[in-house]
């Protein structure tokens, strides 16, 4: 749960419990397999991940400055990476971008050695990743996709399928505003999670979509050069 992002109080609420009931129940390892299976349905857990779990490797939540550095370095790196973590498997990284499957082997191997993920058998892949990882805050990796959402994301007109842009401005209290912040955070943790549901679908099944969840004070320049100077 901790790894997907759930608190106590997510879990209560997503199965008609107080928070107190919940901690209680975990603190004294008291389910019944009727409550373990509501629980697993209601975080989107697989049975066999608790078995799993008990024997996996600690999982990062963060890449140090120098391997995002060294991931960053090289673009077909930066692909196999990003195409790992959405579980794209070998066979569909050789046929959708221009690598053969040595090179695809070859960056899989240096993600292996950062700790980024295990190369397994038969080119299978294991993430070493939490599902709270994130790149590092105005590190090197944010920094190229900031720059190509200006330069590439940005630049359409959002009229297509699958496509939507909403640019509100709003005046609210702090309490109001806090609770925006809140809730965007809560989609941006829900799509993650219906991303991992759907790993297993096949490749053909799913398509790359990007959102940028964003929120700040802010007043366009223009406005600013028209203020009243004190």
């Amino acid at each position: 749960m901790k790894g997907r992002g759930i608190t106590y109080g997510d879990l209560a609420g997503r199965i008609g419990m107080s928070e107190a009931s919940v901690k209680r129940m975990f603190s004294q390892k008291n389910f019944t397999l009727q409550r373990l299976d509501e629980i697993l349905t209601a975080t989107g857990i697989e049975f066999d991940e608790l078995s799993a779990a008990q024997s996996a490797p600690t999982l990062i939540s963060h890449l140090t400055l120098a391997q995002e550095r060294e991931i960053i370095g090289d673009p077909r790196l930066l692909v196999v990476a990003v195409s790992a973590m959405n579980h794209i498997c070998f066979d569909d990284i050789v046929r959708f971008y221009d690598m053969s499957e040595a090179e695809v082997t070859k960056y899989l191997l240096r993600l292996d050695r950062i700790g980024f993920l295990e190369l397994l058998p038969n080119n299978r892949v294991k993430l070493l990743i939490a599902r709270t990882f994130g790149w590092i805050a105005n590190g090197p990796i944010q920094g190229y996709f900031r720059h190509e959402a200006a330069a590439d994301y940005l630049n359409s007109r959002f009229d297509g399928e699958d496509e939507v842009m909403r640019l509100v401005n709003v005046m609210l209290s702090k309490q109001s505003g806090a609770a925006l912040l809140e809730r965007l955070k809560q989609v941006a943790a829900e799509f993650s999670q219906q991303h991992q549901h759907e790993t297993r679908l096949p490749f053909d099944q799913r398509h790359a979509i990007s959102f940028i969840v964003a929120a700040r004070p802010w007043v366009p320049q223009a406005f600013k050069a028209l203020l009243r100077q004190p």
